[in-house]
Order: C-alpha cells, then structure tokens, then sequence
C-alpha cells in the first residue's frame, strides 16, 4: 500500500512520505554529527523567579522576598543550558514545527527524486553541498527557530 501511495503524482500520502523521509534523514545527519542541543528557557527562568519570590514574601515578608528571588534565580539556572540529543528533540517536535523544518529541508533536495529515506540519505551524504546546506537548515532552525546552542560530540 506505501508503494501505491508513493506512485500518487501530488497527492498527500506521496507529500507525507516525502515529509516523513526528509524527517528521518534530518534525524540521521544529527545522530552522525552527534549533535547536542541546550535551549533557552529564558522565560521559564523568569517565571520561576517570580513564583518563588511572590511565595517567599506571603511567608517571610521582605527576608523572604529575597530569598525567593535568590532561590527561583538559582533554580533557573541550575535547569536552563542541560542539553539534550538533537534526534530526540527533533522525534519530540510538534507537527507545526516539524512541517516548517521539512519545509525548509525541502528546499535543499525538491529537485531529486527518491524513493524512501535511505535512497535520499544515500543521495544527500554523498554529495558534500548537499549535506552542508542540509546540516545548515538544521542548524539554523535549531538556533534560531527553537533558540537552542548546538554542540558536536559528546
């Protein structure tokens, strides 16, 4: 049946394919690369901040307040910058994100044609601009789409 879908001219089963293996060669350059990400949760931080501090101060009144603010700084801190495998946070994406990445890595391989994810892995790592411009519009959807910081290895 995957076969007959693929064979559709412009149909969506053939658009989901074609998105599902753009997705799991994005997830095979960053698990070659050993790609890492830590993200920026300066929000959370913030938010975490301020709950401590409102809480501080109903218990402790002023002493409170700045133990609070010292305490919830702290905290965000200590759970901002942890970085996670980049496969796992691309498997964990929401649809919407991961349509706006497959869109844009699209761009980079819409002119070939493939038959399955390993064909287009296959077709993308032997071609050295092609895997450049790929770990490029991973990267840039990394950094700027999810605000992370990227490290290679472990």
């Amino acid at each position: 049946m995957a076969s007959t879908q693929r064979k559709t001219e412009f149909g969506e089963a053939e658009e989901t394919a074609r998105t599902d293996d753009v997705m799991d060669f994005l997830i095979y350059i960053a698990t070659v690369h050993q790609m890492y990400a830590a993200f920026n949760h300066s929000k959370r931080g913030a938010v975490i901040t301020v709950v401590s501090m409102i809480v501080g101060a109903a218990l402790l009144g002023p002493v409170g307040l700045a133990v609070g603010g010292a305490l919830g700084v702290l905290v965000g801190w200590m759970t901002s910058g942890q970085f996670k495998s980049v496969p796992q946070v691309l498997m964990k994406l929401p649809a919407a994100e991961k349509q706006k990445l497959c869109a844009e890595a699209m761009a980079v391989v819409k002119y070939f044609h493939w038959t399955g994810p390993h064909q287009l892995i296959e077709l993308v790592m032997s071609n050295s601009i092609l895997r450049d411009n790929a770990l490029g519009v991973l990267t840039t959807f990394l950094t700027k789409d999810l605000d992370a910081r990227i490290k290679y290895g472990k």
